[in-house]
């Protein structure tokens, strides 16, 4: 008895300790996942766990996000997750989301996976048309896009109509120019097929370089006024806080690197930009709400810590993953290098197999035909030779009769006439007799020359069928060619080996083909700041192709700010952009 209450209670004091969740809902760009999480949990234990699940470890880039009556809001690390203001029914849905933005793409994100998860926000960003981004510039995007997603072009498969399905290109872009779905998809494929050799993450990397580039890219908008009270937009991005005109997002009035600000601050609605150059007057502006002004110097303090960050050496986190981003690289890199050898050495072998298949026909037809003509010559000699004993025995049968004939005429001129009539006839007759066996004679030449001519064509048949048993005969005894499947030539001994072996995989790397392997980078940077240049030309070009077919007056108010800064710069730059008013030299701000 005392047993039971004793497990009973142990029981009970079990029950209690066990803590109690809720449900959690977390959405990313590609995927959406549930969590059972602890009452007590703050945001920085539902981060990490989202982070954990990912496989992502450059987490300094992202945050949970959620709306708060309209608001764009960020899970706090140091705050209960509960304790926010959200929803408390469940599941609690979070988006996880890039909240800062690199400068330098390449450079900065290290994972696949983090590249990855900036490219699909921005190229929704793009065609929800939340960054700006021209219509040329826009097609030459979307073929990243696609190879990205397909692999390389292979018209056997991706035939007319496989991107019908597809949303590559802003609505905008669409309706801005007379032109088809058929035309846009004829135009994406052209660029699509120049990036054949591309692997998924090279693809998106390229989209994520062109896109850093746009002036919209990575910058967070908040309406705010003056203390004249005219109305402003800030820019809050990588690079600096920046004043914009509400209908020009495009170009800043004016922007506030970080390197130059010395102090942020703000009080109730009022937010202070406080320069590090004490001559230039202190920026003081008004937001609509106090939540906003706590999501703007949020956004400030964590882009100005990557800002001083991305100019201090790299922490040994970042240096082991760097170092495991290239090891990576590198493998992959040889082992498309393998696969592409295979690949040629398949395609050589089917080749050599189509060739060995053709010749074999030939041959088969060749053998064919000499068969044939040695058939019709054996006929043709089976003829000749019936024809010729015919002959001959004609001949012989006329030379029979001749030699009667001559036999008779003898007999008659011995036999005496006793008449003169009777004389008179066997005269005649033997006159007729001397005739026929003339003739005789004569036909019996004609037929013996006849029967020569024949032997002689009979010799020459016996001769063409010697020939075409001699021509048969060597076809037949033709060389052999090599087997159908060849088998692979072994891989050079300077390529580093690898083995594959179940799950494990093992790495032999010498210091010389690392060198090599890092001269070979080097090599590419170059050839891709030279191939830059051509692809401007490229995209000039097709400006110009479909400019024609542009409609003008359905061109938005950015379509023709972008077209003024081309004409004015040349080229559009955000960076050249960011730039131009620290040129014009230190003033008083005047907004």
């Amino acid at each position: 008895m005392a047993g039971a209450i004793a497990s009973r209670m142990s029981f009970s004091s079990l029950k209690r300790k066990q803590p109690k969740t809720f449900t959690v809902r977390i959405v990313t760009m590609d995927a959406e996942m549930e969590f059972n999480c602890e009452m007590k949990w703050k945001g920085k234990d539902l981060f990490d766990l989202v982070c954990r699940t990912l496989g992502l470890r450059e987490t300094w880039f992202f945050g949970l996000q959620y709306t708060i009556k309209d608001t764009v809001a960020w899970l706090k690390m140091d705050k209960k997750v509960l304790d926010h203001d959200v929803s408390k029914e469940e599941p609690v849905t979070f988006h996880f989301l890039a909240k800062f933005y690199p400068e330098n793409a390449e450079e900065e994100l290290v994972q696949e996976i983090t590249q990855h998860l900036f490219f699909l926000q921005v190229k929704k960003q793009i065609l929800d048309e939340k960054i700006y981004c021209p219509p040329e510039a826009s097609v030459l995007l979307a073929s990243y896009a696609v190879q990205a997603k397909y692999g390389d072009y292979d018209p056997s498969v991706h035939k007319r109509g496989f991107l019908a399905q597809e949303e590559l290109l802003p609505k905008r872009v669409i309706n801005l120019y007379q032109m088809t779905p058929e035309m846009w998809e004829e135009r994406i494929t052209a660029w699509y097929a120049e990036h054949r050799g591309r692997a998924r993450d090279e693809a998106e990397m390229e989209y994520l370089k062109i896109a850093q580039d746009l002036e919209m890219y990575g910058v967070n908008y908040f309406a705010i006024r003056n203390k004249k009270g005219t109305e402003l937009l800030l820019g809050v991005d990588a690079l600096g806080l920046h004043i914009y005109d509400p209908e020009n997002r495009l170009t800043p009035k004016i922007s506030f690197p970080w390197n130059e600000i010395r102090n942020i601050s703000y009080s109730d609605k009022e937010f202070t930009i406080k320069p590090l150059d004490k001559k230039i007057d202190v920026f003081k502006f008004n937001s609509s709400k106090l939540r906003v002004n706590k999501l703007i110097l949020q956004l400030c303090i964590g882009n100005h810590d990557l800002f001083m960050r991305r100019r201090k050496a790299d922490s040994l986190e970042v240096q082991q993953m760097k170092a495991q981003a290239r090891e990576e690289k590198a493998r992959k890199q040889m082992e498309r290098q393998r696969l592409a050898r295979e690949k040629q050495m398949r395609e050589e072998a089917e080749r050599t197999r189509d060739e060995l298949e053709r010749r074999l026909l030939q041959m088969k037809e060749e053998a064919t035909m000499a068969n044939e003509a040695l058939m019709r010559s054996e006929e043709t000699a089976d003829l000749l030779a019936e024809k010729a004993q015919i002959t001959e025995e004609e001949a012989k049968l006329l030379a029979q009769k001749a030699a009667e004939a001559e036999q008779e005429m003898q007999r008659i001129k011995a036999t005496a006439i006793r008449t003169e009539e009777e004389k008179r006839l066997m005269e005649q007759k033997v006159l007729e007799a001397e005739v026929l066996a003339l003739k005789m004679a004569e036909e019996s030449e004609r037929r013996a020359k006849e029967a020569d001519q024949l032997k002689q064509d009979l010799q020459e048949a016996r001769e063409a069928e010697r020939r075409a048993k001699q021509k048969l005969l060597e076809i037949t005894t033709k060389p052999t060619y090599p087997p159908m499947n060849p088998i692979p030539a072994p891989l050079p001994p300077d390529i580093p080996s690898f083995n594959l072996i179940g799950d494990s995989l093992s790495f032999d790397f010498k210091d010389t083909d690392m060198k090599r392997l890092s001269m070979e980078i080097e090599k590419e940077k170059v050839e891709y700041m030279e191939k830059s240049k051509h692809l401007q030309e490229q995209l000039n070009e097709l400006k110009t192709e479909i400019e024609a077919l542009k409609l003008k007056e359905r061109e938005t108010a950015l379509d023709i700010l972008h077209n003024e800064n081309s004409d004015r710069s040349g080229t559009s730059s955000k960076h050249n952009t960011i730039k131009k008013p620290q040129a014009q030299g230190r003033r008083p701000i005047c907004i």
